[in-house]
């Protein structure tokens, strides 16, 4: 069992006509508990942050508007996603067993990626012999 997760939420846009990241969090969970409710609990922020609920804040009128035909709607797949409790499962087994797991969810500007990977994993992967590199 792996026991410390690194967490990772990033956004990523085009700027300049580069592809650009900006990170948007990062948290060492020290349990699979902590690493699974953290990565819910930003998706729930992008999602509030994107698609806020009318009547939580005062908005001017015509604020928000539904999304365009073709394009996803973000914070209802983060919102789903937070509420699917079968892929919620399937992602602690993920990364119980030491893989990397990456949640990504765009619309027709950005794409917002969350990431979650075992630290023991990351140091045995440092020690694999064909991974190392000599300096002299």
């Amino acid at each position: 069992m792996h026991d410390e997760f690194l967490c990772h939420v990033t956004a990523y846009g085009t700027c300049g006509g580069q592809r650009i990241g900006v990170p948007l969090g990062t948290y060492r969970a020290p349990t699979l508990a902590l690493a699974l409710w953290w990565l819910r609990d930003r998706a729930t922020w992008i999602a509030e942050r994107l698609d806020p609920r009318p009547g939580d804040a005062p908005y001017p009128p015509n604020a928000l508007v539904p999304v365009a035909d073709g394009i996803q709607d973000v914070p209802a797949v983060l919102r789903s996603w937070c509420a699917d409790a079968d892929r919620q499962e399937r992602i602690a087994d993920e990364l119980a067993a030491g893989r990397l797991v990456r949640i990504a969810v765009s619309d027709d500007t950005t794409e917002y990626e969350l990431m979650a990977e075992s630290v023991d994993a990351l140091r045995m992967q440092r020690t694999i012999p064909g991974l190392v590199v000599p300096v002299a």
